[in-house]
């Protein structure tokens, strides 16, 4: 299983690598792609599919893992510099699409590798769709989108083990939520 999801991502950017070279393209699937895997977990647990977590810890676990990842990808963006190879920005290291979707990927594995390990699969692999797209259209180099990848799944895991503090079985705090108010409550 694990060889064949490594197979996949890296039949998919070698196949970016060969396509670099070609102009701008515009905006292509990508802008709605990097969503469908975060979009997943919550269709999924709407559905009635068994997630290993609750309605709440799946909703902090999952925003965690979205503000770490496009957080750091946007400040690495505005300190880094990198020119895009279609010489548009210098906003190219590293992906955020690529970033946001390895993230929700990587959540969704989390969340739904035990019911079957083709909900994994098929969210690594509109990531690495997404990746590929953006190494295809001239807006990242390899290596932008390797980086994203790798910090999306980073940020993921440190949004889990975040929000599994907030929201464990032992955990200090207590959050609610209401129509019209969100909460937040320590217990020393």
């Amino acid at each position: 299983m694990k060889r064949t999801v490594f197979f996949i991502v890296a039949l998919f950017l070698s196949l970016g690598i060969v396509a670099q070279d070609k102009k701008y393209h515009g905006d292509g699937p990508d802008d709605v792609l990097q969503y469908v895997p975060f979009a997943s977990l919550f269709v999924l647990k709407a559905t009635g599919v068994e997630s290993a977590s609750s309605w709440k810890r799946l909703a902090v676990n999952a925003a965690a893992s979205y503000v770490f990842t496009a957080g750091t990808a946007y400040v690495l963006k505005h300190t880094i510099h990198e020119t895009r190879p279609d010489g548009t920005d210098h906003r190219s290291f590293p992906s955020a699409h690529s970033a946001i979707a390895f993230a929700g990927a990587h959540a969704l594995h989390k969340e739904y590798g035990h019911v079957s390990p083709w909900i994994s699969v098929a969210g690594y692999g509109v990531a690495a769709f997404t990746a590929v797209d953006r190494v295809c259209r001239n807006r990242h180099h390899w290596y932008d989108v390797a980086v994203g990848a790798a910090l999306g799944i980073g940020a993921t895991e440190l949004g889990y083990w975040l929000g599994d503090k907030i929201t464990g079985e032992h955990s200090q705090y207590q959050i609610s939520m209401t129509p019209t108010a969100l909460s937040m409550r320590i217990a020393f």
